[in-house]
């Protein structure tokens, strides 16, 4: 589990530098100034995330339930936080009106807060 972790984490680093780039020169000529914004904001919650994974796939305080649950909430809650903020910030490049699935952004922060309570929970056990 260690390795899918790690691997997983060290995609979503590579892509949020990617998308980063692509956002601070790209979508620089297209988007309005808080569009740019909260692109950015869905790129930054996609690296903390991919280094917090990479932290708990290298971590021997947390067991493997726990890591697989981890990877599967913070999984799930970079993809509907991230990439829901992704499509909606870039409707101007896309004309595609993707504000119907604006409600998903908040459930995806609802899994990563739930992603560290679980690290939270697991870390506070006696034993570990």
């Amino acid at each position: 589990m260690e390795r899918k972790i790690a691997g997983v984490a060290a995609l979503m680093g590579m892509t949020a530098i990617i998308l980063g780039a692509f956002g601070a020169h790209a979508l620089k000529k297209y988007l309005s100034i808080d569009q740019l914004a909260s692109f950015e904001t869905g790129v930054k919650y996609q690296m903390y995330h991919a280094l917090f994974l990479m932290f708990v796939g290298m971590n021997s305080l947390i067991g493997e339930k726990a890591k697989k649950t981890i990877f599967r909430l913070i999984i799930f809650g970079v993809i509907f936080f991230s990439g829901s903020i992704y499509l909606l910030s870039t409707k101007p490049l896309s004309g595609i009106d993707f504000s119907h699935i604006g409600f998903i952004t908040p459930i995806g922060g609802a899994l990563l807060i739930a992603g560290w309570g679980v690290l939270f929970w697991n870390l506070r056990k006696p034993g570990r």
